[in-house]
């Protein structure tokens, strides 16, 4: 228990004001006190003025999803954050938290139709900018330190697993990344100068049917290993669901089963394997994924569908677009995604494969 060994004369006549609450010229500026443990009486902590409490208080109130995003910022910090979003270019703006990826893009995009921003709330109309990513984002504009200390803590082991050098993985001409779901199985194949190879997804009709049958599995699986295309590396989605949520332990299973499955299949183990050959197989964790395009809410991946129908536009009509589809693919899948079927493991998979290749350019 924490007691003051001093106080303010002043502080013990607050009657109905309150410890925290001043009365208007009545309190005078406070100086520094200490407080001292009761057990000990050695450690001495250092307790702010009145002004400076009541100021930090204030700063950690959460703007409501029903208040006006003006309204949660101060004339000057709402400056500061519009000066960024309409004089920064597409590059600069991809080093703020959360504009990584296509947002930049669309930030560029929407300042140049319509002319530069004139108030923080019409950010949000910005594709892929809602009420709780915009406030992240004006945050890491006031604050652009906190942003550049996340930035250089990408590593290599943050995303794929096991551990392989780096330069196996550059050296890879093309991958296969592959994504599992509650009855089906999605694959994305991709080149390094991202070109879509080849992009399809497989119903499994003896997942999670409640008998969890191995056999059962494994013949789906084959059927999609039997469809996979050569390629130098198959990339496994890595999920996030731990053991300490108990209610999604079946899913778990069931995604554990799938992974294990298709890591045997597409890289049995020879008896005497040359140890300097990496491993044809590896996992790439789904968070990673998921912070890479800023798909994140707090612990949660939000749908990724609507950035892989933008890419699908893009390779329509940009001369050097983000990710090249072929003509098949784009008449195959655009039409589907707009009508309301979102594809989410397609769309995991191909995000997963554009990943990996720009975070392992974000590590050169």
């Amino acid at each position: 228990m924490w007691v003051a060994r001093r106080f303010v004369s002043s502080v013990a006549q607050r009657g109905k004001h309150g410890l925290f609450l001043r009365p208007q010229g009545s309190l005078p500026e406070l100086e520094l006190r200490y407080l001292q443990c009761t057990c000990c009486w050695r450690s001495r902590i250092p307790v702010a003025g009145f002004e400076t409490l009541n100021a930090t208080l204030s700063s950690s109130i959460p703007c409501e999803d029903d208040k006006s995003l003006d309204a949660c910022y101060s004339p000057e910090q709402r400056a500061v954050i519009l000066q960024l979003l309409n004089s920064a270019t597409e590059t600069e703006l991809a080093g703020v938290k959360l504009l990584r990826g296509r947002k930049c893009h669309n930030i560029v995009e929407y300042r140049t139709r319509n002319g530069p921003f004139q108030n923080l709330e019409s950010v949000i109309n910005v594709p892929l900018l809602k009420h709780k990513s915009a406030l992240i984002v004006f945050d890491s504009i006031l604050n652009p330190q906190k942003s550049q200390k996340k930035k250089v803590k990408i590593q290599l082991a943050k995303f794929i697993r096991p551990e392989v050098d780096k330069s196996w993985l550059v050296k890879a001409n093309s991958i296969v990344s592959i994504v599992c779901g509650m009855n089906k199985i999605a694959w994305a194949h991709l080149d390094r100068d991202m070109s879509v190879l080849h992009w399809q997804q497989e119903a499994c009709h003896n997942f999670m049917t409640g008998t969890y049958y191995a056999s059962s599995y494994l013949d789906d699986i084959s059927v999609v290993v039997s469809q996979l295309p050569p390629a130098d590396f198959y990339v496994v989605e890595k999920s996030s669901i731990t053991m300490q949520n108990t209610n999604l332990f079946p899913i778990m299973a069931h995604m554990r089963t799938v992974e294990a499955m298709l890591f045997a299949l597409l890289e049995p183990k020879a008896p005497h394997q040359d140890l300097a050959t990496p491993p044809k197989v590896l996992n790439m964790m789904r968070v990673a994924v998921g912070r890479h395009f800023g798909l994140m809410l707090r612990e949660s991946r939000t749908s990724g569908s609507q950035l892989v129908q933008q890419m699908m536009s893009e390779s329509s009509v940009q001369k050097s677009p983000r990710v090249k589809f072929p003509t098949h693919l784009l008449v195959k899948y655009r039409d589907a995604f707009q009508m309301g079927n979102k594809r989410e493991e397609m769309s995991d998979a191909l995000l997963q494969a554009v990943a990996f290749y720009e975070l392992l350019n974000e590590l050169s």
